[in-house]
C-alpha cells in the first residue's frame, strides 16, 4: 500500500512573508520589521546603508562605519534580512556587500502615515453637528 504525506501549498512565516500586494503591509509583517529595528546597533546598519545608496557597502566597511564588528555585525545584519530591510549579494569570491530593501522601508512609512489624521477629520466632523 502506498501512503502520500499531504504537503502544504503554502508557507507562512511573517519575518519573510510576501504580501500580495507590495505597497500595503499587514500589521504582523510591520510589526517584525519593527522589532528588527529595535536595537540602536541595527538602526545604526540600517542608517549606514541607506546614507550609502542603492550599491550598498562590504561588510567590512559597513563595520566600520557603523562601528559594529565580526559576530555581531553578521547576527544584525541576519536579522535585518530576515525582516526583508536588507538584501545581501556576493560579489566576487568572498566579498559580501549588503543593500537596504528601499521597497520595504517605503512600505513600512506607508504603513505608518497611511491613515495619518484620520481621526482627527473624523473629530472634526462630529464636532461641527454639536
Amino acid at each position: 500500500m502506498k501512503t502520500c504525506l499531504a504537503i502544504p501549498k503554502y508557507f507562512y512565516n511573517t519575518r519573510n512573508m510576501k504580501t500580495s500586494d507590495k505597497s500595503e503591509l499587514s500589521i504582523e509583517v510591520a510589526a517584525a520589521s519593527f522589532a528588527a529595528l529595535g536595537s540602536e546597533q541595527r538602526l545604526a546598519v540600517l542608517r549606514a546603508l541607506v546614507r550609502a545608496g542603492p550599491d550598498g557597502l562590504a561588510i567590512g566597511v559597513l563595520g566600520e562605519r557603523c562601528g559594529v564588528f565580526g559576530s555581531t555585525l553578521t547576527h544584525h545584519v541576519k536579522i535585518l534580512t530576515q525582516a526583508g530591510l536588507l538584501i545581501q549579494s556576493k560579489q566576487g569570491r568572498s566579498i559580501v556587500c549588503a543593500a537596504v530593501a528601499y521597497e520595504q522601508v517605503e512600505n513600512l512609512n506607508k504603513f505608518l502615515l497611511e491613515a495619518c489624521c484620520a481621526d482627527r477629520l473624523e473629530t472634526a466632523k462630529s464636532d461641527a453637528h454639536d
